[in-house]
């Protein structure tokens, strides 16, 4: 139950990060392909915390890639 708060905490603190910042795609395209790849490689590695910043990590430089 403690990871499934931490989970929700995370992700409500990313958003109104993401609502603060200008409006710029690429800022937005990073934080919230962070967060998804967080999930992911949190996901696929049941939990692991490098699996978890690898994902974070991957996440955030592809979502800024893509969103031009």
């Amino acid at each position: 139950m403690k990871k499934f708060l931490t989970f929700f905490a995370i992700l409500f603190l990313t958003a109104s990060l993401a609502a603060c910042t200008t409006s710029q795609k690429k800022d937005f395209g990073m934080v919230a392909g962070g967060v998804v790849g967080g999930v992911a490689g949190s996901a696929l590695t049941k939990g692991s915390t490098a699996g978890t910043i690898v994902g974070a990590v991957g996440g955030a430089y592809v979502g800024r890639e893509l969103a031009n």
